[in-house]
């Protein structure tokens, strides 16, 4: 399960546990109940402050727990509407974020990511890829609603589309990613951009944010439906 950490005033939000190096981080309901908890325990907390998320091993996040998924199909669209709220939370949250991708973010995972206001990759390894189309998986309307608004029509064509693999270098080149860093460094270099940034954190801030994101934040509170989903179309 998630984790909080913290470095001065910055907040460090670990994806899977503590330890454990081998995890997915996919959300099952579970996961996803855990990070709004803790991601209500950074908000609480009062002063300058910003946040980092980052997980440990080959992944960053794999995406969507299939499993439970398939296992649980009459309640697909009530767990794709709580996949949802997780990238709409970040997109408008009250202080700075950015996502350490230590590893692979793939399908839920890349959109997790972009739902951060910036994002560092580890330049050695590790993908930020949409796979869906390989999956034979359609996108939400509010998964598609954040990824049209946060990339570039073409970049966003050509990453749900393709699913294409992005490296970090090819990720920074299409404006999917801000920097790169070493393996051992992704997370110090993420945490001293978001050090840079906590003093935004102010009222005004999500107030932007929403404003900003408006796009991407109605096409996310859209209620999925059979009408604008079916697997396997």
């Amino acid at each position: 399960m998630p984790y909080l950490d913290r470095d001065g005033d910055v907040f460090v939000l670990y994806l899977g546990n503590e330890g454990q190096t081998d995890s997915e981080n996919r959300f099952h309901p579970d996961w996803i109940d855990a990070i709004h908890a803790k991601l209500d325990e950074v908000e609480a907390a009062e002063g300058p402050a910003a946040l980092v998320t980052v997980a440990t091993g080959k992944f960053f996040s794999n995406g969507l727990d299939t499993d439970w998924l398939f296992g649980n199909m009459d309640r697909m669209h009530w767990y794709l509407d709580r996949v949802h709220t997780v990238f709409s939370r970040l997109l408008a949250f009250e202080m700075p974020t950015v996502a350490a991708l230590n590893g692979h973010a793939f399908g839920a995972g890349a959109m997790l990511a972009t739902s951060h206001d910036f994002r560092v990759m580890r330049s050695d390894r590790g993908y930020w890829c949409l796979p869906e189309v390989h999956l034979g998986m359609p996108f939400t309307v509010a998964m598609n609603a954040l990824v049209t608004e946060r990339l570039t029509n073409q970049v966003a064509l050509e990453a749900m589309t393709t699913g294409r693999r992005y490296s970090a270098a090819d990720a920074i080149a299409a404006g999917i990613v801000d920097e790169a860093a070493e393996a051992d460094g992704v997370l110090a270099a993420a945490v001293a951009r978001a050090a840079a940034l906590t003093g935004n954190r102010k009222p005004n801030l999500p107030v932007i944010k929403r404003a900003l994101h408006g796009r991407a934040l109605a096409g996310l509170n859209t209620p999925t439906t059979p009408e604008n989903l079916a697997f396997g179309s």
